[in-house]
């Protein structure tokens, strides 16, 4: 338990996205008790213990919807014969023949950082984003010349000089550029070398058309430069420092939310190469990336959960493949 959460906190701490998995029932036979904890990274690493070679598959590809979505949910897993006896709102149930009659419940929690605000300047319209970007749970790290923790009480991170290494990382930063053309140009063409998801530029379209050719000139490439949003915010009439800020943010949030119909659409390609298989012996989904027991049959790869499966398919491959 004591590494357990030494783990959990080493992650948090690194901004690192997780979930936790926490077997809360288990009915005989299985291989896990109730109070078994692991982590699951985005990578799909589980460290820790919660079920055979049968359950964690399943436990890391629901961890990994969990840090997707954000949300988290309680997994059942059980025999066929037991699927839907206990109906309730927000289980996820899944049918696992190989658990040998028992059925495990684990608790799945996704633990995300929070998004980083990166406000860069040190005028009102700063101080606006560091207040609201704070009181909407954001990280927020202000750059400015003449930034002070006077000024920025509520930041996290305050840079009186333009360190941009010195920021902190997160896989959700959103950069809001407003110096108000004291350092725009050279702002912006560090921020335009991350991957952050969003990078704005506080200014009149005349303005960001100049910074638009001058970064241009500078030599950063097209479709970095193509991400730049300006003017920043969404265009609600907003004239004082508190109102585009808040119009700046509004549009951060929409950028965060936004429904999948509203991007961009994708190109047309050809089928998509699948991801995952069904063990034709327990039914059970296994991912093809990482699978570690396939057998090759009539010109067809299958995929097996564990070596059990596997070897019951290569007696009698007819067996699990005639339709029921």
């Amino acid at each position: 338990m004591t590494h357990f959460l030494h783990q959990a906190a080493a992650l948090h701490q690194a901004g690192t996205p997780f979930a936790t998995a926490t077997v809360v029932r288990a009915e005989r036979p299985t291989s896990a008790k109730a109070g078994a904890r692991a982590i699951i990274t985005a990578d799909g690493r589980l460290e820790g213990w919660v079920g055979g070679s049968c359950a964690q598959p399943t436990v890391i590809r629901e961890a990994l919807a969990a840090l997707k979505d954000g949300q988290p949910r309680l997994l059942r897993l059980c025999p066929p014969e037991h699927l839907g006896r206990a109906p309730q709102s927000g289980v996820v149930e899944v049918a696992l023949t190989c658990i040998s009659g028992g059925a495990l419940e684990v608790y799945i929690e996704p633990h995300l950082p929070r998004p980083l605000l990166v406000a860069i300047g040190h005028l009102p319209v700063v101080e606006a984003l560091a207040t609201l970007g704070a009181g909407l749970n954001y990280t927020v790290a202000v750059v400015g010349l003449d930034a002070t923790r006077e000024r920025f009480p509520l930041a996290t991170h305050v840079l009186d000089r333009l360190d941009f290494a010195q920021l902190p990382r997160s896989p959700e930063t959103y950069v809001v550029v407003a110096s108000h053309g004291n350092y725009d140009e050279d702002a912006l063409e560090w921020a335009l070398t991350t991957d952050a998801a969003y990078v704005a530029l506080v200014a009149s379209p005349k303005r960001g058309q100049a910074v638009r050719q001058y970064l241009a000139e500078s030599g950063v490439p097209a479709d970095r430069l193509s991400r730049l949003k300006c003017p920043a915010g969404l265009d609600l009439g907003a004239n004082s420092p508190e109102e585009i800020a808040l119009s700046v943010l509004a549009e951060i949030v929409q950028w965060r939310h936004r429904p999948p119909a509203q991007a961009a659409p994708a190109q047309a390609a050809g089928p998509a190469t699948p991801t995952e298989a069904i063990d034709p012996v327990c039914g059970m989904t296994v991912e093809i990336a990482t699978a570690r027991y396939t057998y090759a049959y009539a010109g067809q790869t299958y995929y097996f959960c564990a070596p059990g499966c596997k070897r019951s398919f290569s007696k009698k491959p007819e067996k699990y493949l005639t339709p029921a």
